[in-house]
């Protein structure tokens, strides 16, 4: 098992719970199969691009930042067009997070996520 593989399934496990899915809702969703979703979560498979953009919708999120945490890309270039990244994120943070470290990135990418659903749910709450 590589420590990417680990990485990856900590993130989707973390991902799944904080948008209170279980594994087998989360099968439900994307189509995975719960045996698969369980090995990906321990670090035992790691997923194709195809089972990641299963996964992107049910979990919230973007299919590049998904590919971003499995590192079949790197951070998307900005959106010139709009003077902001596709993500929507502040051009500022996007450069400074750029030189961070991959292992900084995914980790900063996962607790801005957690925190964007958090508000949404508080939203709905209000």
């Amino acid at each position: 098992m590589s420590n990417n593989n680990k990485n990856l399934g900590k993130i989707i496990k973390q991902r799944r719970l904080a948008v209170e899915l279980t594994l087998h809702q989360l099968s439900v969703e994307s189509g995975v199969s719960s045996s698969h979703l369980g090995r990906i979560e321990k670090g035992q498979r790691f997923p194709s691009a195809r089972i990641l953009r299963r996964l992107a919708k049910p979990l919230g999120l973007e299919e590049s930042a998904l590919f971003m945490f499995a590192g079949y890309l790197s951070p998307s270039p900005i959106d010139t067009e709009e003077g902001h990244r596709r993500n929507g994120w502040d051009p500022y943070v996007t450069s400074v997070l750029a030189q961070e470290p991959v292992e900084v990135q995914r980790a900063t990418i996962v607790i801005l996520g957690v925190l964007k659903t958090l508000a949404k749910k508080l939203e709905n709450i209000r």
